[in-house]
């Protein structure tokens, strides 16, 4: 399975830059075991935790003293803790939280302090791989710091201190070493990766165009596939591409993913298609008029993107796949206050849309961009590379034709 790497907190509805993707509306560990969310009563907030892999979903609420503000982040863990983070009093404070008898068991972690606006911004980072850590950047008006915020020796430890504003966050790999992150510098925002192994170490990993602003949304460590979006196709406009991790073919921006009128976020990679990184099905939050929200798959191979009705309740932005090409998706009504629905990602270019509760329309194919408007074929089958084996993984790069 794999996990929706967007952050959670349903009071922004961006990634904290202005304009970014809307973030998901909980939070699931790499594995699919756990997620977490905050949920409401009346017009409190407070943290619940999902159990996913058993028989049946179920969920824990665990509320503190007082209710939670809004903005607050929360996290699951893979032993079934959620970490919770919150700012007061010019602090970002960390505890885990847990089930106690009847109530809620807190332990602190710790805080990290912060003056002015800029380190106001801290933010979770999606879930380890591992599911015993957890991160976060705080980026700052020069550098962007990284917070291990747990698994470490005692409280919050900075790792690394990083030039430029860094935001966004993908993990690379299944070991929690290689992150990659998004770093405004120069006026231009480009991809790098952390090697957590090397203390942090940076190096460059996608550079489109010198004067494009190039950005990871997803990574599959299995298959090494990347959805990205950037502006080199269109300057100006943000379009959504996908590349492979150490290939050397360009990145290619399939027309079918411009959806006029309507915003598109990948939220979910199909794990293990270790040499197929184009056979993996990708899950889209479509968001189109105010409250239209729904539910696309798309695989690079087939050019089109597949539609279906959301289930009422959706955690919007929140999803897992099985490797068996099962997309799930957690929502929460009225009558069922936690359930997953499932969606089986629908196979071949000419079959039609899968089904689920509610089915949709599907899409008709398109052509690709690969540079400057080239329509090209979807590449060949490379030998995957989830953990660079050169202490620099190698940049994707936009051929020259």
């Amino acid at each position: 399975m794999t996990a929706c790497a967007l952050e959670s907190s349903p009071a922004h509805g961006n990634d904290g830059r202005g304009g970014g993707p809307p973030r998901a509306e909980c939070v699931i560990t790499a594995d699919g075991t756990h997620a977490a969310r905050l949920a409401r009563n009346g017009g409190s907030w407070y943290p619940e935790r999902w159990t996913l892999d058993g028989p049946q979903p179920y969920a824990v609420p665990l509320p503190g003293h007082q209710p939670e503000e809004p903005g607050t982040e929360v996290q699951p863990m893979g032993d079934g803790r959620v970490l919770i983070h919150r700012v007061t009093d010019g602090r970002h404070v960390f505890s885990l939280l847990y089930p106690a008898g009847p109530g809620t068991g807190e332990l602190p972690l710790g805080a990290v302090g912060y003056d002015g606006e800029d380190g106001a911004r801290l933010r979770l980072l999606p879930p380890a791989p591992d599911g015993r850590r957890a991160y976060a950047l705080a980026p700052g008006r020069r550098t962007t710091a990284l917070w291990l915020l747990t698994g470490g020796a005692c409280g919050p430890e900075l790792l690394a201190e990083i030039p430029g504003r860094c935001s966004g966050g993908a993990w690379l790999d299944r070991t929690g070493r290689m992150l990659a992150v998004d770093r405004e510098a120069g006026g231009r925002t480009k991809t790098i990766v952390v090697d957590l192994g090397r203390g942090g170490e940076v190096s460059p990993l996608l550079q489109i165009a010198p004067d494009s602003d190039d950005r990871v949304l997803l990574a599959d460590p299995d298959s090494g596939l990347l959805l990205i979006r950037s502006d080199a196709p269109s300057p100006g406009r943000d379009r959504l591409g996908w590349g492979v991790l150490g290939s050397t073919l360009p990145v290619r921006f399939p027309e079918c993913l411009r959806l006029p009128d309507c915003a598109v976020t990948p939220f979910a990679v199909q794990p293990g298609q270790m040499l197929a990184p184009e056979n993996c099905a990708v899950a889209l939050r479509l968001d189109g008029s105010p409250g239209s929200r729904w539910v696309g798959v798309w695989r690079p191979v087939e050019r089109c993107v597949h539609h279906f009705a959301a289930p009422e309740g959706w955690l919007a932005g929140a999803g897992l796949w099985t490797g068996d090409g099962v997309l799930r998706l957690p929502y929460a009504t009225a009558d069922e206050p936690c359930g997953v629905a499932r969606l089986r990602a629908p196979v071949g270019r000419t079959e039609s849309a899968g089904r689920t509760e509610s089915a949709g329309r599907t899409g008709g194919a398109g052509p690709e961009d690969a540079v400057r408007g080239r329509t090209a074929a979807p590449p060949a089958p490379a030998v995957p590379s989830p953990v660079p084996v050169a202490p620099r993984p190698v940049p994707l790069h936009q051929r020259r034709l």
